[in-house]
């Protein structure tokens, strides 16, 4: 009989949340709407494609720096000095196959066995398997719902330990939607600089923001530079979720480390994808906005309509394209609700409790993976559950 690696048999099991679930209804014919999968609905801009194409045409179909094109590094780090307030040189900068890969390179060549890493909740689970593969722990610093879920460093400064490596931090946050402001950064700066403490900050929506909010890199602050792995990706801003390309900046210390992850796992991204990413940045956000006031209307709405049903409430995301409702009024657990939305609703969303004990009494749902058709049907089929819920 195999006998299979510790990393994997002592691991969390591994759980989609509600898609798994979702799947198994729909394989009998269920039509569902699923507002728990964090895509855009819209495709890649045509300049984006066309650019990739071009790359495959001219003949840039072989091996490639392992780094990352060099004329993508500089454009990345061109992109950073004027939006991110970083000054990085394009061999801190390491392109990685999506967001997901750059966090899990960064983890493994950071986090030794026995290593502690704090992780603000509601937090986005797909952090926690790489942490355990590394041979690390998890610990959940919960926020406060009440304060809506601000960083206080009250709340996170008890959970540090002489174990305690480093801190996870999602900023726009994906549950709840939060845009950390400059003050919250800078008291966890505070804290990451006191502890001598690693910050592992996940990125991926610092374009994806409305109402006049401002994205803070917390890199960009006095003493973190050389203490954060910045991980960035195409996916969500540019709609490119299915290409997979992302990258991670930090020391040259740090991305030297990675590279001897990604050469082993990966040796580098395919080549030619990389052109269109560079035609992303050289492009500009005009692009961006269009998607982003899409994704701003649907927001709108959703808002609009979730406070409106019995026993919900929901503030407006500052960024992302996820609501994170307050359905605790209902007095039931939240994987219950979202279990019953399923089946009688036919609509897939999560239980604020997938993303840590202190989402629970939330659930989270996207309203930018939807087309406006189906996120209003959508809506109709809450709107009528929750009415016959709140009776029942």
């Amino acid at each position: 009989m195999t006998k299979l690696a510790r990393r994997i048999t002592e691991a969390s099991p591994k759980s989609f949340g509600m898609f798994e679930k979702a799947m198994a209804l729909q394989a009998s014919g269920a039509d569902l709407i699923h507002l728990e999968v964090g895509r855009p609905c819209h495709d890649t801009p045509e300049s984006i494609k066309d650019a990739t194409i071009a790359a495959l045409r001219q003949g840039h179909v072989h091996y490639s720096d392992m780094r990352g094109l060099p004329e993508l590094r500089e454009a990345l780090a061109e992109k950073l000095a004027a939006e991110n307030g970083m000054t990085v040189s394009p061999d801190e900068i390491l392109v990685t196959n999506g967001l997901t890969h750059a966090a899990f390179a960064a983890i493994m060549a950071t986090i030794d066995p026995g290593d502690e890493v704090i992780h603000l909740e509601p937090f986005y689970p797909q952090h926690v398997g790489k942490v355990e593969l590394a041979g690390g722990t998890m610990v959940g610093a919960p926020l406060d719902a009440a304060s809506g879920f601000r960083i206080d460093t009250a709340l996170i400064e008890p959970r540090i330990t002489g174990r305690t490596k480093a801190i996870v931090l999602i900023n726009p946050c994906n549950p709840t939607g939060r845009v950390y402001d400059r003050s919250e950064l800078e008291q966890l700066a505070d804290l990451a600089i006191r502890h001598d403490l690693l910050v592992i900050s996940d990125e991926v929506y610092e374009k994806v923001l409305y109402d006049g909010n401002r994205h803070t890199s917390i890199a960009s602050l006095p003493g973190m530079a050389e203490r954060t792995v910045t991980l960035l990706a195409f996916t969500k801003a540019y709609a490119m979720d299915g290409w997979r390309l992302g990258c991670a900046i930090a020391s040259r210390e740090i991305t030297d480390a990675m590279l001897k992850i990604t050469m082993n796992d990966v040796t580098h991204v395919n080549t030619f994808i990389q052109y269109g990413a560079l035609e992303a940045i050289r492009s500009g956000d005009a692009m961006v906005e269009g998607m982003k006031e899409a994704d701003r209307a649907q927001r709108d709405r959703m808002v609009r309509a979730l406070n409106q049903m019995p026993g919900v409430t929901c503030a407006t995301p500052e960024g992302t394209i996820y609501a994170f409702p307050d359905v605790s009024a209902l007095g039931k657990p939240s994987q219950e609700i979202a279990e019953a939305i399923l089946e009688k609703a036919h609509v897939v969303v999560e239980a604020g409790s997938f993303y840590g004990p202190a989402g629970e009494g939330h659930l989270r749902m996207c309203f930018g993976s939807e087309s406006e058709e189906r996120l209003g049907e959508a809506l109709d089929r809450l709107a009528r559950f929750f009415n016959d819920y709140g009776q029942g």
